[in-house]
């Protein structure tokens, strides 16, 4: 069952991202603050639910919601910075759009860049364990999807609408085949071995 809270006493805002592992896209994160009693029977880590159920979920959790908000960081950037760092920087640019500012930050994950002086807590499957995080990664997901399927349309032979981004084997074959697209990370680099095809990020 998820918490409401991982802490009373300050306004708190659960972080999620989406995208990390992609190859191609940018990565999306949200920050999410929720009342103090939120609950929800259905609402749980984004991996965790049909698409379906996600995109319901989302409506309703921008409805409750005290703040929420998404940010990007573009495939380009990535390149430039790093994949960890850019998803980190998302989660700044999504808490930096909320409309109350937060007084604590509740991560998914092990590490974190702190946001300006704002004290935070990294939490290990905090998606599965606390409700704002859990909605974080929901609008994340979805909004990422969103993107994905609308690039989709320009680059229909990576098959972005199904596979999102993410390195299936007919994503990977592709860009073998047919190269990178401008919404590729090059600093994913996709090779071809005897055993199949493998990533290698550089």
């Amino acid at each position: 069952m998820l918490l409401a809270r991982y802490q009373h006493e300050l306004i708190e805002a659960g972080c999620d991202e989406a995208g990390r592992g992609c190859l191609a896209g940018p990565v999306f994160a949200a920050a999410v603050i929720l009342p103090h009693d939120f609950d929800h029977a259905l609402l749980n880590d984004s991996k965790q639910l049909t698409e379906s159920v996600r995109y319901a979920l989302r409506a309703e959790i921008e409805a409750c919601a005290i703040a929420h908000a998404v940010g990007i960081v573009d495939n380009v950037e990535i390149d430039e910075i790093n994949i960890l760092n850019a998803s980190f920087l998302a989660m700044h640019r999504a808490i930096a759009k909320l409309h109350l500012k937060p007084q604590y930050l509740i991560i998914d994950g092990n590490r974190f860049n702190k946001y300006e002086t704002t004290p935070h807590a990294c939490i290990i499957q905090g998606d599965g364990k606390y409700f704002s995080i859990a909605a974080a990664s929901i609008l994340a997901k979805t909004y990422r999807d969103d993107y994905m399927k609308q690039i989709a349309i320009e680059h229909p032979e990576y098959d972005w609408h199904n596979n999102k981004g993410y390195g299936t084997i007919k994503h990977r074959e592709s860009i073998l085949k047919n190269g990178y697209t401008p919404y590729h990370r090059r600093s994913f680099k996709v090779t071809l071995e005897s055993d199949g095809v493998h990533i290698q990020v550089l």
